[in-house]
């Protein structure tokens, strides 16, 4: 899968409960725009839309499962039931947090990277992180591949954008890990997805700039006040 997506754009076809487009259907077609005008793979959010997708494309999906659990922040396919649900949704590749944060029942990264590679061994796994230090960890336990996913989101990267410094955190990332290193979030327009592959990023995946309607109307309001 790694090299079908190579140097190419990634659409995450995503909508929550509380967001207008939320229906298996609609990703699917989403994921189907995103076939026509180009992308060389989907990244999607629970097993029935992942299901959806697959009748409409042919392209590789990056599966995750959102997940809210009481005793934990991650919430990026956080335990093995949700990884469970992803493979049996035909998931080519699935991404979980790889941070420094706790998953639920007290399950460090290392113990849950090892729960999941002893029930499903041929699975492709990447690393949702924050900074590069988790990045470098992340291959240490055997990840596949790296995202930029979580910049901004922890407590250690909060306000940060993946963006500052023409892209430094993805520089250093790239610099310090040989796995391939994904670059996603906050990547708003063409010329940063180019430059994102500029700096050695292996594929670029983009999503609300692309399939957040809610999104890209706010942004263009905002500028135009």
């Amino acid at each position: 899968m790694l090299k079908k997506i190579h140097k190419g754009l990634v659409v995450s076809c995503q909508a929550l409960e509380n967001e207008p487009l939320h229906s298996p259907y609609i990703m699917g077609r989403m994921a189907l725009a995103a076939e026509q005008g180009g992308g060389v793979g989907i990244r999607a959010n629970t097993g029935v839309d992942i299901k959806e997708i697959k009748k409409n494309v042919s392209l590789p999906v990056i599966g995750i499962v959102k997940q809210d659990y009481q005793d934990s922040e991650v919430y990026i396919t956080p335990t093995i039931k949700e990884v469970d649900e992803l493979v049996l949704a035909g998931a080519e590749m699935i991404a979980v947090d790889g941070t420094n944060r706790i998953h639920p029942d007290g399950m460090d990264l290392k113990t849950f990277f090892r729960e999941v590679k002893q029930k499903y061994p041929l699975q492709l796994l990447m690393a949702d992180v924050s900074t590069v230090e988790e990045a470098e960890f992340a291959q240490q336990l055997g990840f596949d591949c790296v995202s930029t996913t979580l910049v901004g989101y922890t407590k250690e990267t909060a306000g940060q954008k993946l963006y500052e410094n023409d892209f430094e955190i993805l520089k250093e990332m790239i610099a310090k890990v040989k796995v391939p290193v994904i670059a996603e979030g906050n990547i708003l327009t063409p010329d940063m997805a180019k430059r994102c592959l500029e700096v050695g990023a292996h594929a670029v995946v983009v999503g609300g700039a692309i399939t957040r309607p809610q999104t890209i109307t706010k942004r263009f309001l905002d500028a135009m006040e």
